[in-house]
């Protein structure tokens, strides 16, 4: 059976989306705490996150069933990276808002904030990726 994907709603239209620079990661010891907070406050056991492999969805109430969201609205997503920069940390470089979550008051940093909160973090705290200068242009 394949996860159920939610029908786009057009509250869920993205009014902000914030790419993440540098990107901010989440150490070895929090991404642990927070995947498992992620997955015991999971929408499909009454809860309000959808951790997926590569977002991080919040939504306003707990889905009507396991494959039901019911009335429920998504208020933004984190969209994240496993296994960078080292094997057990999670890299966090773009954070959207949708319609429905900016007319709730939810901004990129309150989201950002709760998901980082379930391992003791905030989004000013995460450490950040290290930036490096683009190649030079090759010349022949």
């Amino acid at each position: 059976m394949s996860p159920h994907v939610p029908k786009k709603d057009p509250s869920d239209l993205a009014v902000v989306t914030e790419v993440i620079r540098p990107a901010a990661v989440v150490p070895e010891e929090e991404a642990q705490s927070i995947l498992v907070a992620l997955s015991l406050n999971g929408v499909q056991s009454g809860g309000l996150w959808q951790a997926e492999a590569s977002r991080w969805s919040r939504y306003d109430r707990p889905w009507a069933g396991p494959h039901d969201p019911g009335s429920a609205g998504l208020v933004g997503s984190l969209q994240i990276a496993f296994g960078t920069p080292t094997k057990y940390e999670i890299t966090i470089y773009r954070v959207t808002i949708t319609l429905h979550g900016s007319q709730l008051g939810w901004t990129v940093q309150s989201l950002s904030d709760e998901a980082l909160g379930l391992g003791g973090l905030t989004l000013a705290q995460c450490p950040r990726a290290a930036l490096t200068d683009p190649p030079k242009p090759f010349r022949g």
